[in-house]
């Protein structure tokens, strides 16, 4: 990781992969943010979903031989300036809330269009010469029993091509998170909102202040 200095500080992205600005994925992620920012490093945040792409569309130009830069998404959309700004960062911190055991949507075609260029098919080695560390939190309604036991194994899997970046991955998880302010005007029996508000009050400022720490580069 680039240390910190006046002439060369570090370059954080901040990436809000949720479609919900304000709930639990964002508040880590400004938190991320705000220790990036005080510990001098130059930072930009992004929410996700204010931007209109796509994933991958197997148009293979990052494959094309002799084009000048091949670690290069050359599909043209809202994503196209973000990409270029994680590939000449330090760092990205990220969030990707967890559905239905995945990676939501927008985060999953952020995901393919950050790594697939990187990815060469000549020797499944990686084309990218920099080097990013980056941090995903993960957000879930799923108690952490529950992501040990079942989610623990698919995440390792599905966030293995971050090695393409060249730079250390943690994945952390925030689990049994608070869906809703009050539970009761929503159709949500299932869960117990007492204790999900409970475990809010008392958990959900650890993983701030955790956040806080990685964006200031502190672990």
């Amino acid at each position: 990781m680039t240390e910190n200095s006046p002439s060369n500080p570090r370059k954080v992205i901040v990436v809000n992969g949720s479609p919900r600005k304000n709930w639990c994925t964002a508040q880590i992620l400004h938190s991320a943010r705000d220790g990036a920012r005080d510990s001098g490093a130059e930072v930009e945040y992004v929410d996700l979903y204010d931007l209109t792409f796509s994933g991958c569309r197997s148009c293979l130009a990052c494959k094309r031989k002799g084009i000048a830069n091949p670690c290069k998404c050359y599909w043209n959309d809202g994503l196209s300036e973000l990409l270029e700004k994680i590939y000449r960062s330090d760092v990205l911190i990220t969030g990707a809330p967890i559905y239905f055991g995945e990676p939501a949507a927008g985060f999953r075609a952020l995901f393919e269009r950050l790594i697939f260029p990187a990815l060469s098919y000549n020797d499944y080695s990686t084309q990218f010469r920099g080097r990013v560390d980056t941090t995903v939190f993960m957000p879930m309604n799923a108690p952490r029993e529950y992501y040990d036991a079942h989610y623990v194994d698919r995440m390792n899997e599905f966030f293995a091509p971050m090695r393409f970046l060249n730079g250390k991955t943690e994945r952390i998880p925030v689990c049994d998170t608070l869906q809703v302010s009050d539970y009761s005007k929503y159709d949500m029996r299932g869960f117990d909102g007492d204790h999900k508000k409970a475990r809010h009050e008392t958990e959900f400022p650890k993983i701030l202040e955790l956040a806080y720490q990685i964006g200031a580069g502190r672990r």
